[in-house]
């Protein structure tokens, strides 16, 4: 009877051993897994994601018309003007004066 009892607690002893080496080697699998996720996420640019409200929305929206508006302009020479010369001056200018022509569209009053 005792070397029965004996027999079966060996026999749970052995099948706790061999659950506790699979979730001690899962949870190195996880544990590795998770330290490659850290140097791979650690190198790249945080995404602190979009604002919701309607201020945020308006200001997305008023920086859109003035990127388009400046677009169909230089779209406009561009077509207009064969020439490089009238194209690149047409594009810096848009570039220098885009904060201007944004504070005259869209002024706070």
């Amino acid at each position: 009877m005792s070397k029965d009892r004996a027999r079966r607690r060996a026999e749970r002893q052995r099948e706790q051993a061999l659950k506790a080496s699979a979730r001690a080697a899962e949870a190195e699998r996880r544990h590795r897994r998770e330290a490659r996720r850290q140097a791979i996420t650690a190198k790249l640019p945080r995404v602190h994601g979009v604002q919701g409200g309607v201020l945020a929305q308006r200001r997305r929206n008023q920086l859109s018309l003035t990127v388009v508006l400046l677009l169909a302009l230089n779209l406009v020479v561009w077509l207009a003007f064969p020439t490089w010369a009238p194209r690149l001056l047409a594009l810096l200018i848009s570039v220098l004066f885009a904060p201007v022509l944004h504070t005259l569209l869209f002024r706070r009053r």
